[in-house]
């Protein structure tokens, strides 16, 4: 009698949220971004001693397996990825991958296309974010303190012997903050600082705006087409720190223009 009058309460609730989500953009787009959290720290979770098992710890090995449980989260959400130019990562050696950055759903962007022995660089503050902090620092992503400009700088440093010495690929968000806006911020010179160092080449790569899908301001979140292009690689062999604002610069503009084309919108 009981399981089911708890199955009765179950089905009402059910419906009810339905309801709510049909009348109200807002409880729509809370109850979203709530079952991506709860979706992210369950996984995380669950992914972590896997990882541990396989692995036997922190390395970037770990995104293999990460990878592959973060790529189910997009059926969830009805998101549909469009890919070209995959054939661009497949550079000699290490290289600093940058992309446009634009919500907490780019995670699903990010491992949708993740190359084999890359890992990120993120902010301190992602280590203090309980299951998804540990399953990002297992899975050897570069922490670094961006109040500290000469923190950062010699996490640089040390990023650029690790490329070198372990022979990864650095995924950078120049932006260095979310930009939902449909266009890109200013790009800090970090990562171009750090490839003309290493001498490795940039390889840019750029999402469509998720803002027809997905809207803060709006409490807009539903499902959408995102369309993702891997671009050629920009060499640095040569390069000084006299040539790093030229290559923010052109970075930039060439991002720019690829990203109002994948979004259907003019330069």
């Amino acid at each position: 009698m009981e399981l089911g009058w708890l199955l009765w309460g179950a089905a009402v609730l059910l419906l009810l949220l339905h309801v709510l989500t049909e009348l109200s953009p807002a409880v729509n787009f809370a109850l979203r971004i709530g079952l991506y959290c709860l979706l992210c720290l369950l996984c995380s979770a669950l992914t972590a001693p896997l990882c541990l098992l396989v692995n036997g710890g922190r390395t970037v090995k770990n995104m293999r397996i990460i990878k592959t449980v973060v790529k189910t989260f997009k059926y969830v959400f009805g998101l549909r990825f469009e890919v070209k130019g995959l054939e661009n990562f497949e550079v000699e050696g290490p290289a600093v991958i940058v992309s446009n950055h634009q919500s907490i759903l780019d995670m699903m962007g990010l491992m949708e296309i993740l190359p084999d022995n890359c890992t990120q660089v993120g902010k301190k503050e992602l280590m203090y974010t309980g299951t998804v902090g540990l399953i990002i620092y297992l899975g050897g992503v570069i922490f670094i303190n961006r109040k500290s400009t000469t923190s950062a700088k010699m996490v640089m440093a040390e990023v650029a012997k690790t490329m070198a010495n372990e022979n990864v690929k650095v995924w950078v968000y120049p932006e260095g903050t979310r930009n939902c806006t449909g266009d890109l911020l200013p790009f800090k010179k970090g990562a171009f600082h750090l490839a003309v160092q290493a001498q490795v080449p940039v390889i840019p790569v750029v999402y469509s705006s998720f803002t027809t899908f997905y809207n803060p301001k709006k409490n807009l979140f539903t499902s959408g087409k995102i369309k993702v292009e891997v671009l050629p690689p920009i060499e640095t062999k040569g390069l000084t720190s006299d040539d790093v604002s030229d290559l923010t610069d052109r970075c930039f503009h060439i991002m720019r223009e690829t990203l109002f084309r994948l979004s259907g919108r003019p330069s």
